[in-house]
C-alpha cells in the first residue's frame, strides 16, 4: 500500500489547471522517491487528456472510461471508490472545487478514510499519539482566521481536497506509463441537460495575472481607491487587494490576494501599497517572482517577504509613479 492517486479533474473536454496544480501537491506529499504518482483520468475519452497530463513528476496514468459525457457525481464516486479498492494508494487528492464535493465526502465516508479539505499545507510530523512520523494536513479555520493542523492516526487512505492556486504546477513534459482500468457499472440518478458557467462579479482572474498592483487598508478610504485604479492602468498592472478591502466592499472580492481570495500564482512582479501583510495575504503571495512593498511602517510584515522595500508615504510615492509614466 503506497503511492499517490490524483483525481483529474475537466470540463467540456478540457483538463482543468486544478490537475496539475495537484501534481505540484503530489510532490509535496511524496515520502521519498518511489512514491508513485498516479493520475486517473475519469471520462467517456479519457485517452484525449493523456497528453495535458504528461508532464513531470507524473509515473503513471489510468484511463477510466465512463459512459457519462458529463459530470456524473455517481459515477465519479464509483470509480474512485474501485480504484482506491484495487490500487490501495495512501492519499488520494481531488480539487478543492464544486465538482469534488458531489461525491469526494461520501467516498471518504463511505471508505473510511482519513478526509480533509480546503487543503493548502502538506508535511509529515511526528504524531503525539504514536510518535511515529504521518501525515499532516494544514486547511484555514475560523473564516481563515486560524490554520488548523489535520492528522489521521489510524488511517491507511487519506483523501484530500488540494485549495486551488496554492501549489505550484510542475513544468515540463513526461513519458508516464499508461493503463487502462474498468469502471464499475453505475446506474445514473440524475440527467444533464446543459452547462451554464456562472458569470463573475469582476472580469479579471488575479491567479493569471502577471503584474499586479495590490492595495491595503492603508489606503484610507474608499474615496482613495480610484487613485489607484488610475495609478494601476498608467502602469500597466491589475489592481488586486488584501482582505480588508475586498470585505468592505471596496472592490470585488475577485480581486482579493490572500489565503481566503485568489494566490498570484503567475505573477512576476507584486507591487503591495499600504498592505501590513498579514500571514493570510502573504499565502497567496508564495509564487511571485519579485515583491515590492510601500508601507509608512518599517516594521511592517510585508518587508519580510519583499525584494525591495520603500519606507514612505504611499500616496506620495503614487503620485510620483503617476507623474513618471504620463
Amino acid at each position: 500500500m503506497s503511492g499517490i492517486l490524483v483525481i483529474a479533474e475537466h470540463r467540456h473536454g478540457e483538463l482543468r489547471a486544478a490537475t496539475l496544480e495537484l501534481v505540484g501537491a503530489a510532490q509535496t506529499a511524496k515520502r521519498d522517491a518511489t512514491d508513485a504518482v498516479t493520475v486517473a483520468l475519469i471520462a467517456d475519452e479519457p485517452e484525449r487528456l493523456i497528453p495535458d497530463v504528461s508532464v513531470t513528476g507524473v509515473d503513471e496514468v489510468v484511463t477510466v472510461k465512463i459512459s457519462s459525457r458529463d459530470y456524473d457525481p455517481d459515477a465519479m464516486e464509483a470509480a474512485v471508490s474501485a480504484l482506491i479498492a484495487a490500487r490501495r494508494p495512501s492519499l488520494v487528492l481531488v480539487p478543492h472545487s464544486i465538482d469534488s464535493f458531489g461525491y469526494v465526502a461520501a467516498l471518504a465516508a463511505k471508505g473510511g478514510f482519513g478526509f480533509a479539505t480546503d487543503v493548502f499545507k502538506l508535511d509529515y510530523q511526528t504524531l503525539e499519539d504514536s510518535g511515529e512520523s504521518g501525515l499532516v494536513a494544514t486547511r484555514g479555520g475560523y473564516g481563515q482566521k486560524v490554520n488548523v493542523e489535520v492528522e489521521f492516526p489510524g488511517k491507511q487512505v487519506v483523501v484530500l481536497a488540494i485549495r486551488a492556486n496554492t501549489f505550484k504546477p510542475p513544468e515540463g513534459g513526461s513519458s508516464p506509463t499508461v493503463t487502462d482500468f474498468a469502471a464499475p457499472a453505475v446506474r445514473a440518478r440524475v440527467s444533464s441537460r446543459s452547462f451554464i458557467e456562472v458569470s463573475s462579479a469582476d472580469d479579471v482572474d488575479m491567479s493569471t495575472a502577471e503584474f499586479i498592483l495590490s492595495i491595503g487598508r492603508g489606503i484610507g478610504e474608499q474615496a482613495n481607491v480610484e487613485r489607484f485604479r488610475e495609478l494601476a492602468a498608467a502602469v500597466g498592472a491589475t489592481l488586486g487587494c488584501s482582505r480588508p478591502i475586498a470585505d468592505a466592499g471596496w472592490l470585488p472580492k475577485s480581486r482579493q490576494v490572500g489565503q481566503s481570495g485568489k494566490t498570484a500564482s503567475a505573477a512576476k512582479l507584486y507591487v503591495a501599497m499600504g498592505i501590513s501583510g498579514a500571514i493570510q495575504h502573504l499565502a497567496g503571495m508564495k509564487h511571485i517572482g519579485t515583491i515590492v512593498a510601500v508601507n509608512a511602517d518599517a516594521g511592517a510584515s510585508i518587508f519580510s517577504v519583499a525584494r525591495y522595500g520603500i519606507v514612505g508615504d504611499i500616496f506620495e510615492i503614487a503620485d510620483a509613479l503617476r507623474a513618471h509614466f504620463k
